[in-house]
Formats: structure tokens, sequence, C-alpha cells
């Protein structure tokens, strides 16, 4: 019953003409005359994420692969059974054990519906008809793959199809000065400038808006109260109405009573549900007050200085830096001095 509902004429009635350019491959087992010149080269990168187009997309974690001309990928159903590093897997009832393979060849990306009787859709086109095996179609950076469609209306997680979008060949993300920048701008609105001022103060070293430096280039991080790992660009960060900061990730487990929180740091209590309505305006001012009060912070201090000073001084110090008597009649010549000696 559940593979009727799969194939409903729907489905099976689209198109399963390519949507590009494409020639049948040979099997990975065949043609190994032309894998020998590409061995030696560069393997291919692979990285598959969710598509996520609705609400009810089958949200998986973020696969990665570094593809040779020799290695074959086979997507399926998630079994314990079969673990292997070239076996791509979902935990997904639509989604056949043996569904589909994706290959590399001369630095290019391919797949094929092996067989499976929901179906493999690449930009919406079908591959092949139920239970018929596909032709290679040419995979392209930014191509959206899907396994199987909906069964029930995917009301049930585990009866969703496989959405994902295909990244090839993508450089690495890289930390550009635009990252460091957003994420140092991030610390210094974060984190409370007590905290950064005490801790340098402990380390023995200047602060500069959260980072120190050193003649060596030591730089100080913040961490992570909760996993102690240091929070950096790139990372899905929580910040706490008390403005402190974690890993959204090692934060989210605090987040079973939502929307009530309650800071592992000071303990804090927080309404995440609280309202969020302020203008621009309302912030502006209070940019202008932190400011004020900051200058009239400092300016007491300067005076608080300045009067200890004054205590600590006694009458004629600032005046007498010499403890020997400043009168020249009463001082000896150096010659008389040397010569007394």
């Amino acid at each position: 019953m559940l593979t009727a509902a799969l194939t409903s004429p729907a489905t099976s009635s689209r198109s399963f003409t390519a949507p590009s350019e494409t020639r049948n491959i040979p099997e990975t087992s065949d043609g190994n005359n032309n894998n020998r010149n590409t061995l030696g080269s560069a393997p291919c990168h692979l990285r598959i994420v969710p598509h996520l187009d609705s609400t009810r997309s089958l949200v998986f974690g973020i696969i990665e692969r570094d593809v040779t001309d020799d290695t074959l990928l086979k997507i399926g159903r998630f079994t314990d059974k079969y673990i292997s590093p070239t076996r791509i897997t979902f935990k997904s009832k639509v989604v056949s054990r043996g569904h589909a393979e994706i290959w590399a060849k001369n630095g290019k990306f391919y797949i094929r519906d092996t067989k499976s009787s929901s179906g493999t859709f690449l930009n919406h086109a079908r591959l092949s008809p139920p239970n018929q095996e596909s032709r290679p179609f040419l995979l392209t950076d930014g191509d959206v793959v899907q396994l199987g469609v909906d069964y029930q209306g995917g009301t049930e997680e585990i009866y969703r199809c496989v959405r994902m979008r295909l990244e090839i060949n993508r450089p690495a993300k890289k930390t550009t000065t635009f990252s460091l920048n957003t994420f140092q701008s991030l610390r210094n609105m974060t984190t409370p400038p007590n905290n950064v001022s005490i801790l340098d103060s402990a380390m023995g070293c200047h602060s500069n808006s959260g980072i120190r430096e050193s003649n060596d280039q030591d730089i100080h991080v913040e961490e992570c109260c909760i996993c102690l790992y240091a929070l950096a660009p790139f990372q899905c960060l929580f910040v706490a109405p008390c403005s402190h900061t974690f890993h959204y990730k090692c934060v989210t487990p605090l987040l079973v009573n939502h929307p009530g929180f309650n800071c592992p740091l000071c303990r804090s209590y927080a309404d995440l549900d609280a309202s969020v309505a302020v203008e621009a305006s309302e912030v502006m001012e209070m940019y202008k007050r932190e400011k004020q009060q900051a200058n009239a912070l400092g300016a007491s201090t300067s005076i608080a200085m300045a009067a200890s000073t004054l205590i600590d001084t006694k009458p004629g110090d600032s005046i007498i830096q010499d403890p020997q008597p400043t009168d020249s009649t009463m001082l000896p010549p150096s010659s008389s001095l040397s010569s007394d000696s």
C-alpha cells in the first residue's frame, strides 16, 4: 500500500528528460583505464545540506565527503547493519535501502536512481519510472535532489521525503576581516566590560575591547562556560538578556522550560518571549546615557586619584625633589667634597 501511494499518477507522469546535457557513464567497476589517469588528482568535495523549502522539510546533519574517481557513494535508508563512509543514509521510510548512487568522474559529479520505488528527483524532474534504474545525470553546484515523496502528508518526520541541496567543490569558509569584525562587534555588545577587565587584570595583560595582545601576539578569547570551548566566528551563539553568551548548541538543553530561562552563570531569570518592541531612537538614548555615565565615572576617577596624590604628598615634596639642601651656600664645592673624602 505504501508503494502504491508513493507512485501516484501525478508523480509518475513527470518527464524523465535530463535537466542538463548528460551522457551515459559506465559503472565505476568499468573503465579502469580512465580512472588511472585521474587517481592522482585532488579529490572532489561534496557537501550536502537540507533544502528547507517548507515547514515539514526533513532536517538532517550536514554531510561532507571528499570523493575520488574510484569512490561510489550509495544513498539509502538508514540501517545499523550497513555503516560505511561511502554510504549516505537518511532516517525516512520513503527512502529505499538502495535508492541512488553518486560518484565523481574527471572532476564532475553524477547521480542515478538505482531502481527505487518512490523515485529520485533532480531539480523537480524524476530520473526514472518506479523500480527502473536511470541513466547517469550530471550534477552541478546548487542542484536540489529529492529522494521519494511525502507519505500521509509528511505529518510524521519518518514519512517525509529527503530534499537536499548539493554544494560541489565550493571553497572552504575562510575567516575574513568582515567576519572577525562582526564577531568582535558582537562581543563588544554582549560581554560585560568589567568581566573582560577583571579577567585581563588577573591574567596580567592589557585589555583592548575584550581582546588582549602582547608582544608575542598572544590573544585572549572568550569561552563558553558550558563546554569550555572558544566562542568563534561562524558559530551560532546565544546571547542571554543578562549579556552572557554561550554556544546555541550548548544552551539548547536549558531551553526546555521556554520561555523561562535561568542563566547558568548569574542565575538571573528572563522571559524569552518578552516584548522586543524598541525603537532605534530609544537605543540611541541608551548609548548616550551610557557614554555620559562613562565620562562622569572617568572624571570622578581622575579627581579621586588627584586627591589621593595630594593627601599622600608631604608639604614641599612637590617642590623639593632632592633630599639634599637646596641652598648653595650650605653645600661645599664638589672639588672640596672629593678632596675631603
